[in-house]
């Protein structure tokens, strides 16, 4: 039995909330029925060389151009493990709340499919670098509040990845002419993650996945690019009636690479296996592939057993050993996690649930907001702006916020300007793409221009006398009842002072004279 059927048969974990679980299927039309859902995430460590040895790890060169004799299994060669491997494993397993082994060890799994060059991969089996340890999970589903869940996590291992077979004639195996393999991702250093059985919805399998990755970009182990495979997800699924019943058949679904598959693949998979238990159908433990463009899974083998991988130690690397010092040198390395960071902007700056998601979601960006708060401007007028304009302007250009030209003390300074009624809000959108992209003084280019806010009252007393006397029909219709042209007259005067007026005094001096 594999790792994952070992988790995948125990019972729930103490933390799901079991009443949330059975709302939640009962209102998606599942009746009594449960899904039991579980995530085995590989994350490519972001290491320059292999994990066995000095090949090159770069992405998208020619086939087979960062391989050697190690790589490819020949007759005399020995792998050595990369410690930086090791490290970027530790660190994984630490940040979600993980045992690391003092003694951990590598096995051979074997098997045979063409994009495994020595036939057997080298991975860990019964003596991980890391067990159980979970991670909290904020779930937004469609129509409801937002709720947090402690999701369980097995364990973490190291392995090697295996090479990629490109189809030619066609963009998958099936009406393919033939297949080439490319054994440059061979060799790859990947963190297999695997989650107790703890997920009940897609929602919250995407959200857990999405988390994850996260978590491994703030660490800087893993730059999670789905699309060129540096984080992959098989979901394991099964539906029973109620969370006192026994586990059903479990299925397997490969290769996720984007969270949105994931959600869908859950949801239609969830579907299948309640619809085929309700008309007779059987549910085979089986691996299934999701196809995008129909929107379905579709059945691609039987899914194998331990057994059929025939583990054994592998006799080419010795033991794995991380003692006290070394595992507390790593872990005082770690960053504050999205987790922490969410929680800390919700209690230290006030911000709602949502804009903290939205400025931790990058450890970048939260170091930006982190840095320009810092600087002197308020909080939530800082988070306004980045998650705005500039979160708009730094997915344009594909900057990271360390490029940005627009410093965040320039961005205080701004926000500052606003705050203390300097400047308003439209003045500030006027001068921002300047900024953005040549950086420089706020409050110097709104000296230079004479862009300053009119609060002067008795400046703004004349302008509006003057467009009271220009526009006398509004004034009487406003005076008759139709209060709402207030918005017309407001329009008019910042037109005429080029969007300079202080608003607030504008609106309280427009609404005396036009009451007369």
């Amino acid at each position: 039995m594999d790792p994952y059927d070992l988790s995948f048969h125990r019972i729930m974990s103490k933390s799901v909330d079991r009443r949330s679980v059975m709302a939640a299927s009962a209102s998606s039309g599942q009746g009594t029925w449960e899904p039991v859902i579980g995530l085995e995430t590989h994350v490519q460590l972001g290491t320059n060389s292999k994990i066995f040895t000095s090949a090159s790890t770069t992405f998208g060169d020619d086939p087979n151009i960062h391989i050697d004799p190690v790589v490819c299994g020949l007759p005399g060669t020995l792998p050595v493990l990369n410690q930086k491997v090791l490290e970027y494993a530790v660190k994984a397993g630490m940040a979600l709340n993980l045992q690391i082994a003092e003694h951990s060890k590598f096995d051979r799994k074997q098997y045979f499919y063409p994009d495994l060059p020595k036939n057997y991969q080298i991975s860990q089996f019964d003596e991980p670098i890391a067990e159980e340890g979970w991670i909290d999970v904020e779930v937004a589903e469609k129509g409801k509040d937002t709720y947090t869940k402690r999701i369980g996590i097995e364990r973490l291992h190291m392995e090697e990845d295996a090479g990629k077979l490109v189809h030619a004639g066609s963009d998958r195996l099936a009406g393919s002419t033939h297949s080439l393999v490319d054994y440059n991702r061979a060799g790859v250093a990947l963190a297999e993650i695997v989650s107790k059985p703890d997920l009940r919805t897609g929602r919250e399998a995407a959200e857990y996945a999405s988390e994850i990755r996260r978590i491994m970009r703030y660490l800087g182990v893993s730059d999670g690019n789905m699309q060129e495979g540096s984080l992959r997800c098989d979901v394991n699924i099964s539906v029973r009636q109620g969370p006192d019943e026994p586990f059903g058949t479990k299925v397997e679904i490969k290769n996720m690479n984007s969270f949105s598959a994931i959600q869908k693949a859950c949801e239609y998979e969830i579907q299948r296996q309640i619809k085929a238990y309700e008309t007779g159908e059987p549910v085979v433990q089986e691996t299934r592939l999701w196809d995008e463009g129909k929107q379905i899974t579709k059945s691609m083998r039987s899914k194998e057993g331990s057994s059929d991988y025939r583990y054994f130690p592998d006799p080419d690397l010795g033991p794995i050993e991380v003692n006290e010092e070394r595992r507390e040198g790593w872990r005082a390395e770690l960053p504050e996690l999205p987790g922490a960071k969410r929680h800390r902007y919700a209690e230290e700056f006030g911000l709602s649930v949502y804009d903290a998601r939205v400025l931790t979601d990058e450890r970048s960006m939260a170091e930006y907001f982190e840095a320009a708060v810092a600087a002197g401007a308020e909080a939530k007028g800082v988070a306004n702006w980045i998650q705005g304009d500039i979160a708009a302007y730094v997915n344009a250009n594909r900057l990271g916020y360390s490029e940005l030209p627009l410093r965040p003390e320039q961005l205080a300074e701004m926000v500052k300007l606003i705050d203390g009624g300097k400047i308003s809000g439209k003045i500030a959108k006027e001068i921002l793409p300047e900024l953005l992209e040549k950086g420089g003084s706020p409050k110097a280019i709104v000296d230079e221009r004479g862009l300053g806010m009119i609060s002067d009252p008795a400046a703004i007393t004349t302008i509006v006398e003057e467009l009271l006397a220009a526009h006398p029909d509004e004034v009487e219709a406003f005076r008759g009842g139709k209060t709402k042209l207030q918005g017309f007259f407001v329009g008019q005067l910042m037109k005429k002072t080029g969007g300079k007026a202080d608003p607030k005094l504008a609106n309280q001096i427009l609404s005396q004279k036009l009451k007369g």
